[in-house]
């Protein structure tokens, strides 16, 4: 490793440091973007779940476009699972399930869920420590939510 592979290395490591909101952020969006896309619609619900919360009522449009440029970079440059292994990190234990949820809540809204999307769901919840039944009960409700 040369000397500027090491300076860029150092840089890519202090863009991919998520606070607690861009992390929860990041959980979704790395569910939503597994299948190699974001629809207009997964954007959507993405945008109105996260703005409903507590978390982000001090945010404006401006501070949620510049956290969702940060996260779409590191699923450029390193990829969707490098998006949840830097989430994990950061995210509260008391907010894991509730990210889980909302990602869960997203990916199953077209009523279609992809393979990639599966997997992406299956990476967040061994890397958040969610345990195997709570998760079946999570994705189990947003099936029924997502039934209409």
């Amino acid at each position: 490793m040369g000397l500027f592979d090491k300076v860029r290395g150092i840089k890519e490591a202090e863009q991919t440091k998520l606070n607690k909101e861009e992390a929860f952020a990041a959980v979704s969006l790395a569910a939503v973007a597994a299948d190699g896309e974001i629809t207009e619609d997964e954007a959507r619900g993405l945008f109105t779940s996260l703005l409903r919360m507590k978390l982000y009522e001090q945010f404006n449009d401006k501070q949620m476009s510049a956290m969702f440029k940060k996260l779409v970079g590191i699923i450029k440059n390193q990829g969707v699972e490098a998006l949840v292994t830097s989430s994990k990190e950061v995210l509260p234990v008391e907010l894991r399930e509730t990210a889980f949820a909302v990602a869960t809540d997203l990916t199953l809204a077209d009523g279609v869920l992809a393979k990639g999307e599966k997997d992406i769901l299956t990476k967040i919840q061994e890397s958040l420590g969610i345990p195997e039944d709570k998760a079946a009960n999570i994705i189990e409700v947003m099936l029924i939510k997502n039934r209409g």
